[in-house]
């Protein structure tokens, strides 16, 4: 995105891809659908040492603007839930419709350009292992550390810090949790078991450093895996969630499970499996029940009954790490970027977008908008 308005300005841009391919990671997302933008995206739908940042760059290049962009390229899209939009057919299409783009504004990519060497003399002098380029702006798009497997690695922050830039402290996000020994011995054979729920953390801070703050909430699916909790209520929660803290887990959200043994004429298992089973899946409805069955049919012992599943309390241990994580929280510090263009406030010449940036997207297509977003914004600037 960035390469295609520098282009359409008449720059002469190079695009150094280290893969064989450019964009692998549009190609595996959304299940290879890629969610390319969500129409709500604004900028509360972001973490970040600054929640002011990215408001300039999305003002500018909106969700609206690339789905211009996808129906002038006739690729077929649609919504799934909460305004998140996602191809008919291949996340091939996204990419397709790019390098169309960039080739359409005069850009040249570069495949299989691993970086060894950047210099900045009078300008900025990048080494391959095959060439050397020279240019008066750098813009590094590298990505973050998250899904090493297509080739994610920590070049952009090395490269930052190698001019001297702060980086807030990186860690995964969207990620899945891991539950204790003891919590997996007693859910985790509900692999594939999915609800949904109200998931919540008592603070709401973007970093290991952060002050407390208020509660963030998530309603959306849980799902049970062979080592903890995913789905997309998970994924969103894990962005805020810091090491050593609970989750509180609410696992029917504005209803009330035992109202009917409450009101029928038999207090009982029987009942009660009846009540669980009509309002959770089965297998979760019985493993409930099996750990939090009530010792005794009181009013009182329904409430406690009620009170706990609304009210389940889990600390994770971890998350599955950078391997399952969607994207990488942290980053280079907005504090050394200007939020118009991007450019680095230290290095004149020197530009950081998209997920190298410390601004990091819930679920839902908002961390392609960053990257859409910041990249306009950096290609308007060169």
């Amino acid at each position: 995105m960035c390469a295609i308005e520098a282009g359409k300005r008449g720059r002469r841009v190079a695009v150094l891809e280290r893969a064989d391919r450019a964009g692998k990671k549009i190609l595996i997302s959304g299940g290879g659908r890629c969610n390319f933008t969500n129409i709500y995206c604004q900028a509360e739908h972001f973490i970040s040492a600054n929640p002011h940042f990215a408001k300039s760059a999305l003002a500018r290049y909106t969700p609206a603007d690339f789905i211009a962009l996808v129906e002038k390229h006739r690729v077929p899209y649609h919504e799934k839930a909460r305004g998140q939009l996602f191809c008919d057919q291949s996340a091939t299409a996204i990419v397709d419709m790019l390098e169309a783009e960039c080739s359409a504004a005069g850009v040249q990519i570069f495949l299989k350009s691993k970086i060894c060497e950047v210099q900045r003399t009078t300008e900025f002098v990048v080494r391959t292992e095959s060439a050397e380029f020279r240019a008066p702006a750098l813009v590094v798009a590298t990505g973050g550390l998250s899904i090493p497997k297509i080739g994610a690695t920590a070049f952009g922050y090395d490269l930052a810090r190698q001019f001297g830039l702060r980086i807030c402290p990186t860690r995964p996000a969207l990620v899945p949790l891991v539950l204790a020994k003891e919590d997996r011995a007693r859910y985790c054979d509900l692999a594939g078991v999915s609800t949904e729920v109200v998931v919540a953390t008592d603070h709401h801070g973007s970093g290991p450093s952060s002050e407390p703050g208020p509660k963030k909430l998530f309603r959306e699916k849980l799902l049970f895996t062979h080592r903890g909790l995913s789905g997309p209520a998970i994924l969103q929660i894990s962005s805020y969630w810091q090491s050593g803290q609970p989750i509180g887990i609410d696992l029917a959200p504005d209803r009330d499970v035992t109202a009917s043994i409450r009101a029928g004429n038999t207090r009982s298992m029987a009942a009660a499996r009846s009540a669980f089973q009509g309002l959770l899946p089965h297998r979760l409805a019985e493993r409930w029940l099996d750990l939090h069955a009530p010792s005794a049919w009181t009013n009182q012992a329904l409430s406690e009954l009620e009170r706990k599943i609304h009210e389940w309390t889990v600390v994770p241990t971890g998350t599955e790490g950078y391997e399952k994580a969607e994207v990488t929280a942290g980053g280079v510090d907005t504090d050394e970027q200007s939020s118009r263009t991007m450019e680095s406030r230290k290095v004149p010449g020197l530009f950081f977008i998209g997920e190298v940036v410390d601004t990091t997207g819930h679920l839902g297509g908002y961390n392609f908008q960053w990257a859409w977003a910041s990249g306009a914004a950096a290609g308007r600037a060169l």
